[in-house]
């Protein structure tokens, strides 16, 4: 087994957060950050969240909450990135999340999302593979999307949020074209930005 990208730090005997996010590239509903601590031994089961079915994703959630010395999941609004921006909404989640843990990190590992912190810092592309600590991370950060989406879906039935989650599909382009965008959808994205509100103030 390759060595994974944590594994200096757990010989030191570090904390390490792994902190992956799920939502950046969706037209509407949060950015949603996680952050895990597992402990620095044995072997984990957990991969990209991108590579798991939903069932295997619920199942895994409960093995990352039942192992991790400590998570966290934090959550940047679509009128966040709006104001401020995905990439700084992204860092906002990712520090609520980080904001949650006890006991705290002593190293911080991310999926190349590069954050302003005191602590040592790892950022490689495709952390969520490699990372264990990571992979648990966007484990979490995906189900706890998933599940806003799905109670979004509620209020705002004719958008299809619980199927595409809020990304851009053909299904979602042709609701906003039919309806306008509601108050969770992204303005500051196209094709978004293109279409009237569906409440004007």
């Amino acid at each position: 087994m390759a060595e994974v990208p944590e594994a200096t730090w757990w010989a030191q005997g570090l904390r390490v957060a792994g902190v992956d996010e799920a939502g950046r590239g969706a037209w509407a509903g949060p950015v949603v950050a996680a952050a895990v601590i597992l402990p620095g031994t044995g072997r984990y089961p957990f991969r990209d969240s991108k590579t798991l079915s939903p069932a295997q994703r619920e199942e895994l959630r409960l093995e990352v909450q039942a192992v991790a010395l400590a998570w966290g999941v934090g959550f940047a609004s679509a009128a966040e990135v709006d104001t401020v921006g995905v990439l700084r909404a992204t860092h906002l989640a990712a520090a609520r999340a980080l904001e949650q843990l006890a006991p705290r990190p002593q190293a911080l590992l991310t999926d190349y999302l590069k954050l302003s912190t005191e602590l040592p810092l790892l950022a490689p592309a495709k952390a969520d593979r490699d990372s264990p600590s990571v992979a648990a991370a966007s484990i979490l950060a995906k189900v706890a999307r998933d599940r806003y989406m799905l109670e979004l879906s509620l209020t705002y039935p004719q958008y299809g949020f619980a199927a595409h989650k809020g990304y851009g599909t053909p299904a979602h382009l042709q609701a906003l074209h039919r309806f306008g965008p509601c108050d969770q959808h992204r303005r500051s994205f196209a094709p978004v930005a293109q279409v009237p509100l569906l409440n004007p103030a």
